[in-house]
């Protein structure tokens, strides 16, 4: 251990004396570093946003559903309906994760005002239930949907716009009930609202869970969503609800199931971010290992009389492993450090971001640095500097004395 220490204190004294050459590698390991940290911490915050926001629109953590239902339900969507007091006897809200169990009920059919018509994709929610489990809902106009008021609705703006209608307009909902007839009810739009996406926005409306049964002619609810209190909660309360919770019949699906774009955003920015560290990897072996073999050249007669006066060769090889290793902790250390500070300037500032395709607004860009990020762009400094002294090392260690010592003269 002490041998080990000794080398490597030879080795940062090395580094001291031709401090302008480690210099040179030192800041090309920090600018690889800071690169890393700040391209992995915008696209994590991108994951962690992209799955708040989808979970805080209306998805919730976990949907509670009659077995088939995602897969059949579509077709024949009365014939998975489930009483919601079922979930509430089956004690599924007393767990201490869950904050609540919101029900609701999709239903499809067309709304109508004047002299247009339009179809709909409709939900039916219990509007102080639906305040937890929505809380990023946008109320472009009016005001949400309210308890005592079950003849008000929501519309997304753009089928409010293609309607004609605006806040206090009377419209009329047609839906098909369960055996095969027609229904209609009058109601009021009491708001309008906003999500991410323009074309569900074009289609979709809300109304109160009561009226939604009243138009279809029935009592039950398709799913109830579970509300956690925390995103990381998820999978230990799934576990927990599968377990023993499994005479009841219902089927438990987590929100990364459901979540289909999210899951194609994180893998699609992944594999960019694998990209961006093989390209910082070997900008950071090339400029080491250049600093490394020129050192090695500059110290030719050094390594001679070293070898002269009895050293062994493995021990010329670690002296410039070490070497390596030292820059890259000196260089992955400083760039954690500056990383951190710029991340938690631009953080700051914000990053003014255009909307997405398919979305209608844009929205302010971060910096997410979290400890996993920090130790794997550290491991990367150690890593990289690590491969890069091997060669100029191994080369050094196989100098022959005689041609060493020539090389001074």
């Amino acid at each position: 251990m002490q041998v080990a220490w000794a080398e490597f204190t030879n080795a940062f004294r090395n580094i001291v004396r031709q401090y302008r050459r480690s210099l040179f590698g030192i800041s090309a390991v920090a600018f690889g570093v800071v690169a890393m940290l700040l391209t992995a911490g915008f696209v994590e915050w991108i994951f962690w946003a992209a799955r708040e926001g989808t979970i805080e629109e209306g998805l919730g953590h976990i949907h509670i559903m009659q077995p088939g239902y995602l897969a059949n339900g579509q077709a024949d969507p009365y014939k998975y309906l489930m009483e919601e007091k079922s979930v509430r006897v089956s004690g599924i809200e007393e767990l201490t994760a869950v904050r609540t169990a919101a029900p609701r009920i999709g239903f499809a059919g067309l709304i109508s005002r004047n002299e247009t018509t339009l179809s709909f994709i409709g939900e039916g929610v219990s509007p102080q239930r639906e305040r937890i489990l929505s809380p990023s809902l946008q109320i472009t106009e009016g005001q949400n949907l309210a308890q005592d008021e079950n003849k008000g609705i929501l519309l997304g703006r753009g089928l409010a716009e293609n309607l004609g209608a605006t806040v206090g307009d009377q419209v009329v909902l047609m839906a098909t009930t369960p055996s095969g007839g027609f229904n209609a009810v009058e109601v009021n739009v009491r708001g309008l609202f906003g999500t991410v996406s323009k074309a569900y926005d074009e289609s979709a409306l809300r109304v109160p869970l009561p009226l939604a049964q009243q138009l279809l002619r029935v009592s039950g609810i398709h799913l109830s969503i579970l509300v956690l209190d925390d995103t990381m909660r998820t999978s230990d309360t799934l576990k927990t609800l599968r377990s023993d919770f499994k005479d009841t019949g219902f089927e438990f699906v987590p929100w990364y199931d459901l979540a289909d774009f999210y899951n194609k955003t994180v893998e699609l920015l992944s594999k960019q971010v694998l990209v961006v560290e093989a390209i910082i990897a070997a900008v950071i072996v090339l400029s080491i290992s250049n600093t490394m073999t020129m050192g090695v050249l500059e110290r030719t007669s050094e390594i001679g009389t070293c070898l002269a006066i009895g050293r062994r060769r493995r021990q010329i090889l670690r002296q410039f492993i070490y070497e390596g290793l030292t820059i890259g902790l000196i260089g992955g250390a400083l760039g954690v450090l500056l990383g951190w500070m710029l991340a938690t300037a631009i953080s700051t500032i914000g990053i003014p971001m255009p909307p997405p395709p398919g979305m209608s607004d844009g929205y302010t860009g971060e910096i997410m640095l979290t400890s996993q990020l920090a130790v794997e762009a550290f491991l990367l400094a150690l890593g990289t500097t690590l491969l890069a002294s091997v060669y100029p090392a191994w080369r050094a260690s196989r100098m022959e004395i005689v041609d060493a010592l020539r090389h001074h003269h």
